[in-house]
């Protein structure tokens, strides 16, 4: 049996339908809008399902860093020495105390 055109794979999104006439040349051309009412809730309704997919998202962060297992915090280097300042510029650079 032979191979289907790639075109065939593609869904079928919307109808098969004429195209529009040329408009007149002095003919304005007003594209639909809909009621201010209309544009209020859209706005209201998409607002509050991104409020909700953040509001999940950081339940699900924060349970997830919970679920997880502690692990034992090794001393960093700087925790070896007493750090008395800490100046950054392209590099950190570290004033270090003395050691007793």
């Amino acid at each position: 049996m032979a191979e289907p055109a790639r075109e065939d794979l593609l869904p079928v999104l919307a109808e098969v339908r004429p195209l529009e006439a040329e408009r007149a040349a002095g003919e304005v051309v007003r594209p639909a809008v809909a009621s201010p009412a209309v544009q209020a809730a859209a706005v209201a309704a998409t607002g509050f399902v991104a409020g909700a997919a953040t509001v999940a998202l950081a339940r699900r962060r924060a349970h997830r860093r919970a679920a997880a297992p502690r692990r034992k915090r090794r001393k960093a280097a700087n925790d070896l020495v007493e750090v008395v300042a800490s100046r950054s510029f392209l590099v950190d650079i570290h004033f270090l105390g003395s050691r007793d």
